[in-house]
């Protein structure tokens, strides 16, 4: 990867990075984009690793994948709520272990989250 792209993709990681009581956190459907996953189901798929990690790791597993909802704003301006999940930085390394890797995303993610 070269060093643009790494750049680039450090600094949207940071973008989107978002911060609650001293936590850093990323919403898991920002982390899908980021992580070059299309479809949702996909992306749960790698969470659902990452979440079975988290938890051989000793780790609650409500304490860095808590589910919660969101108003997005839909095509004629209106918002609908949908579900999202919260990630800490662990979440989101152990995501990025479990993701696909033949994916620039992940190696970058992989390294960007340790």
């Amino acid at each position: 990867m070269d060093k643009p792209t790494i750049t680039k993709l450090q600094k949207t990681f940071e973008d989107y990075a978002q911060e609650a009581d001293g936590i850093e956190f990323w919403f898991a459907r920002d982390l899908q984009k980021l992580l070059g996953y299309d479809k949702w189901e996909n992306f749960l798929n790698a969470m659902e690793k990452a979440k079975i990690a988290c938890k051989n790791s000793g780790h609650d597993v409500d304490d860095h994948f808590p589910d919660v909802r969101k108003m997005v704003e839909i095509g004629s301006g209106a918002k609908r709520e949908i579900e999202d999940i919260m990630l800490t930085r662990y979440a989101c390394y152990l995501t990025a272990q479990n993701g696909d890797p033949r994916k620039d995303e992940i190696a970058f993610a992989q390294s960007y989250f340790a």
